[in-house]
């Protein structure tokens, strides 16, 4: 397993094309897709023929600096989840989403915490990211435990035209944190 990033509990890798059945196993835990999808699992043809390829490619258009990891334990290897740090599409090197998305028996484990800690100095001290930000939706408390933990500063509150999910009247928030921000901690 090639690793792109090691914490105490977590190894972080690129995802393969192999990694197919982590992906729709993963989406497809409703409690996972709660305030993605309103509990609606992915289709596992979608993520065959559409995520997969994509989280691959943005891998190497990065050169597997930024995009999408998977994460697993390192006592025992399981498969718990995944991690992103990356731009948008066709957004600036320096400007990186944040975010990840676990199982629920990793959840309340602090891993989200950890593997974002790494992350973001990762993203500050080695890929020389100026800005990072997240967005979840104003509901989902635990993520946004999450970020401020990490000393992320809530910037917005947004109301996207998505389709509507339970909690969706209340928003999507960001998060922001720049790499001065992150050095004064």
């Amino acid at each position: 397993m090639d690793t792109y990033l090691e914490t105490d509990r977590l190894l972080l890798r690129p995802f393969t094309e192999d990694d197919a059945d982590l992906l729709i196993e993963l989406d497809s835990d409703p409690a996972v897709m709660r305030y993605l999808t309103g509990g609606v699992p992915t289709a596992p043809e979608a993520v065959r023929e559409r995520h997969l390829p994509n989280i691959l490619a943005g891998l190497e258009k990065w050169e597997y600096k930024l995009g999408l990891f998977a994460a697993h334990e390192k006592d025992g290897g399981a498969f718990i989840g995944w991690f992103i740090l990356r731009p948008k599409a066709e957004g600036p090197l320096d400007e990186v989403e944040l975010g990840y998305r676990l199982r629920h028996a990793a959840w309340g484990r602090g891993y989200a915490t950890e593997g974002s800690q790494a992350l973001l100095r990762k993203a500050f001290t080695e890929l020389g990211v100026r800005l990072v930000w997240a967005d979840t939706m104003f509901v989902n408390s635990g993520s946004r435990h999450v970020l401020e933990k990490l000393g992320m500063r809530h910037v917005d509150t947004y109301f996207p035209e998505l389709e509507p999910i339970e909690g969706s009247e209340h928003g999507e928030v960001r998060y922001e944190l720049t790499a001065d921000e992150w050095a004064r901690r």
